[in-house]
């Protein structure tokens, strides 16, 4: 069995076996996934959802 790949939705590296990384539905439309490294949501790094295109953080 191998794990889920994670990539951060902003800097675009992987964060499968990053410290602080937080996953959570779109707060727009709930059906993608948004992945953030510890380093893009402490500069409040812009990440755009891959299904409605919506812009955050606000």
């Amino acid at each position: 069995m191998s794990e889920e790949k994670l990539i951060c939705s902003s800097c675009k590296k992987d964060v499968s076996n990053s410290e602080g990384t937080a996953r959570f539905k779109c707060p727009s439309c709930g059906k993608s996934d948004i992945t953030r490294c510890m380093h893009c949501r402490e500069i409040v790094a812009k990440y755009t959802c891959s299904s409605c295109n919506f812009e955050g953080p606000n």
